[in-house]
């Protein structure tokens, strides 16, 4: 499967770093033990990257959105977009219909990414254009049981985090991850878990911990439609990600 990501914001920089893989992505632990490189690289996956200006470069209003857009996009079969002007969000999927792309992931990690007007006419257009849309709030949130972006998840492994936990004697002494959250934080929570005592609350506690130490992707600014902040849901996601490992009930 061939990826596309086309960002104008630093959040599409962890998402590139994440899936490359490269030595010195991740510097979140004092001490490095290499606990995630080698295990994966996509790079030969990713036919292009495209940054854009930030939102804010641009007027309020584009009159001519079309002509921001890139004319030669190598083809691709999804695209990640994030940090794009709602004009030019309008008119990306008909230029993307146009080389081969099926489906399109739009993460929100603020707020103001896109609002719930935006999301319908991209919605309604893609529709018509016959390509999936998914709209994750956050990243980290992203589940699908068919079609083009579920296929995505699991050749990328990225998405809904997904944790494997050996213990011993009360301890836990090996966490495996097997879909990371997008941002790369599943990997340095996994191994702030290791060592720690079988112990709900303080498990709890190292996750919290090791979730809010790694750099999240996600905003603290309160969402209306989740009631809460955008980073607190991922915190959540982590969480009960690991509980559902351990057969937890999580409050």
């Amino acid at each position: 499967m061939n990826l596309l990501i086309i960002y104008g914001s630093n959040f599409g920089e962890r998402i590139v770093g994440n899936l490359l893989n490269y030595k010195d992505f991740c510097t979140s632990c004092i001490s490095c033990i290499d606990c995630r490189y080698g295990k994966y690289d996509y790079s030969k996956n990713i036919t292009s990257v495209i940054r854009f200006k930030s939102i804010e470069s641009f007027p309020l209003f584009i009159e001519n959105p079309e002509e921001h857009i890139p004319k030669d996009i190598p083809s691709a079969d999804i695209a990640i977009i994030h940090g794009i002007h709602q004009d030019i969000l309008l008119e990306l999927p008909y230029k993307l219909k146009d080389i081969g792309i099926k489906g399109l992931i739009f993460p929100i990690e603020d707020p103001h990414d896109i609002s719930l007007g935006l999301k319908k006419q991209i919605e309604t257009i893609c529709k018509g254009l016959n390509i999936e849309t998914s709209f994750p709030k956050p990243f980290c949130s992203l589940t699908s049981s068919k079609g083009v972006i579920k296929e995505f998840i699991d050749e990328f492994k990225i998405g809904m985090p997904i944790v494997k936990i050996k213990t011993m004697k009360d301890i836990i002494v090996r966490v495996s991850v097997d879909q990371s959250a997008p941002c790369g934080s599943t990997w340095f929570v996994a191994r702030k878990l290791e060592g720690v005592r079988l112990n709900k609350d303080e498990i709890r506690g190292i996750i919290s911990e090791a979730h809010h130490s790694y750099p999240c992707t996600a905003s603290m600014d309160r969402d209306i439609e989740l009631g809460d902040t955008i980073l607190h849901k991922a915190g959540y996601i982590i969480r009960e990600a690991v509980e559902a490992e351990f057969g937890y009930k999580t409050e």
